[in-house]
């Protein structure tokens, strides 16, 4: 009996040194995993992978981040699905950043009084941060609440307010989620970007051919100062353009550019600098006053002489006008009909002469992006160049079902009373937007006498280039209206809303990272590359596989433990039986 009672003692001691040597691994391993933390990103898209881009600059942070992210509380699944995202991705952020990084979560209204909500409200639209309004539905019913899916970002003494919710006409609800989900890595990592930089970047808006300026491009050129340093430049002055300017915009000029302005805007592009072209070419400027009034006009060629200069560059833009079945509608009165309060009755017809354009290329430009509203686009040729590589990336085009009419055009009010068919769509896909890189030859090219050229380089030191020294790149966009925005009595709207349906398009962010592709040398633009693919469980199935699916995912993993626990006290009490 005392040799069995010692052998006990001996086992009981040997269990627990066991046990304390388990505790002591067990801790050491916590320990090493707190100072090297790796995790296998196992999905098919990296949807867990930060880009190289957004590594490196976590990596070279030299102060301390703070994102307020207002999403605490009670929410629908979707946006609880995108509250997880964020913390995932301000999580992985920390992984390459360290304690550079500080997130938290925050409510906002929490706590608050309904004036205090109110003045709140006010004070965050005006920071340009906006509420959503979303159905909580419980047992006892539905209710509204106003929810703000954005994270306020701190950095270097300077804040930046970043919209977390994709929320663009042409999506649903799941893809507006989902798209929302796959740009934070994107959004998040641009905002401390522009935060870090010591100065913003400088666009330069050009005039003195006729270009718009006035109300419908009060969207954009505010939107542009808040972001950038905007100066408008007249062409005329001075003689160039300054290569301070990372970037230039060229927007719906109406007059032609003889060769000395040609010239200079050649040369600007030989040494780097970038242009978003956005040219219409043909006059359509007062289209709507006109359709109203006189229910028709006749499009005609503005002959802005610019051909030569991007033929050279590797496109041509077409005086012609796309229509396409895939459009926007406008209002007409419908004759003879009223109202209820004895007003003309408004009907709503589709006009082939405002495309709707779905993104489709895997470009970061325009990768997750919603619908983009044009109104009288031309179509763009893409032109080989046999002597130099370029690259064309057709950024927008129109649909399936499209055609081309050359100028001169004539645009009636009277062609909505035929209806449209699809056979005589037969010219799909017309290039509307283009990016243009490569090494750019200059327009000028053994054109200019010997004498100007000595005149140059000698007197005014400014000697000519033929060639840019380095890859350079341009946007060409065909329609001017893209980033034009309407007017109501209430002041001008937003780029991209059409006030007649209500839908809200996704021009300005088109318009945002067409210049962001211009001018940041940072790669992060790669990150809007990321697709996040909607897998989507069968509705059919899971209501008919429901109990089914409830046994393996819950009861199934019972029934291991207790088989596991009843083999492991079966096993032990057999290993003292024979021991005894």
């Amino acid at each position: 009996m005392a040799d069995t009672s010692t052998k006990r003692k001996q086992q009981q001691k040997q269990a627990l040194l066991r046990l304390l040597i388990m505790a002591a691994i067990l801790l050491c391993l916590n320990v090493l995993a707190s100072y090297f933390n790796y995790s296998l990103d196992l999905t098919q898209e990296k949807r867990f992978t930060l880009s190289p881009a957004t590594k490196h600059m976590l990596g070279n942070m030299k102060d301390v981040v703070v994102v307020d992210v207002y999403l605490k509380g009670e929410f629908p699944a979707g946006f609880k699905k995108l509250q997880e995202a964020t913390r995932e991705r301000l999580q992985s952020f920390k992984e390459y950043a360290g304690n550079h990084i500080v997130y938290r979560f925050i409510n906002p209204l929490e706590g608050k009084s309904a004036a205090e909500k109110d003045i709140l409200a006010q004070e965050m639209i005006k920071a340009g941060i906006s509420g959503v309004k979303v159905e909580m539905g419980n047992e006892e019913g539905s209710s509204e609440k106003i929810i703000f899916p954005w994270a306020l970002v701190h950095y270097y003494g300077k804040e930046m307010a970043v919209n977390l919710l994709e929320n663009h006409f042409g999506m649903s609800a799941q893809a507006k989620l989902n798209a929302s989900e796959a740009l934070l890595e994107y959004k998040l990592a641009n905002a401390i970007n522009k935060l870090a930089q010591p100065d913003k970047k400088h666009i330069a808006y050009l005039m003195g051919n006729g270009e718009s300026l006035g109300y419908n491009t009060y969207d954009a050129l505010t939107t542009v100062e808040h972001i950038y340093h905007l100066d408008t430049i007249d062409i005329h002055n001075g003689i160039d353009i300054p290569i301070v300017y990372d970037a230039i915009i060229i927007n719906r000029p109406r007059t032609a550019f003889d060769d000395r302005e040609k010239y200079k805007i050649d040369q600007y592009v030989m040494h780097g600098g970038h242009i978003l072209w956005s040219i219409d070419a043909l006059n359509t400027g007062m289209a709507m006053d006109s359709l109203m009034n006189s229910q028709q006009f006749i499009a005609m060629d503005y002959g802005l002489n610019l051909d030569d200069l991007l033929f050279k560059y590797g496109v041509r833009i077409n005086n012609n006008l796309v229509e396409d079945m895939q459009c926007e509608q406008i209002p007409t009165l419908q004759e003879g009909y009223t109202n209820s309060n004895g007003q003309p009755q408004i009907e709503m017809h589709d006009w082939i002469f405002f495309p709707v354009l779905l993104p489709t290329a895997d470009h970061p430009i325009v990768n997750n992006m919603g619908a983009i509203l044009s109104k009288f686009a031309s179509s763009i040729d893409t032109l080989a160049d046999t002597s130099i590589h370029i690259r064309k990336t057709i950024l927008l085009q129109s649909s399936k079902y499209s055609r081309t009419e050359a100028s001169p055009v004539r645009v009636s009010m009277g062609m909505l009373r035929y209806p449209v068919r699809e056979d005589m769509f037969r010219s799909p896909y017309k290039p509307v937007a283009v990016l243009v890189e490569g090494t750019f030859k200059s327009a000028f090219q053994n054109r200019l006498p010997p004498a100007f050229l000595r005149l140059l380089q000698d007197s005014i030191k400014k000697p000519f280039k033929e060639i840019c020294d380095t890859s350079n790149n341009m946007i060409v966009i065909a329609d001017a209206d893209i980033i034009a925005n309407d007017i109501n009595s209430n002041g001008p709207l937003e780029m991209g809303y059409w006030k007649y349906s209500q839908a809200a398009y996704a021009n300005k962010s088109f318009f945002l990272n067409c210049l962001e592709y211009l001018t940041d040398r940072s790669g992060l633009l790669e990150a809007r590359s990321k697709d996040l693919k909607l897998r989507l469980l069968d509705g059919g199935r899971v209501k008919a596989e429901k109990l089914q699916w409830r046994i393996i995912n819950i009861g199934l993993p019972i029934l291991l433990v207790l088989i596991f626990a009843s083999g492991f006290i079966f096993f032990r009490k057999r290993r003292y039986e024979n021991a005894g």
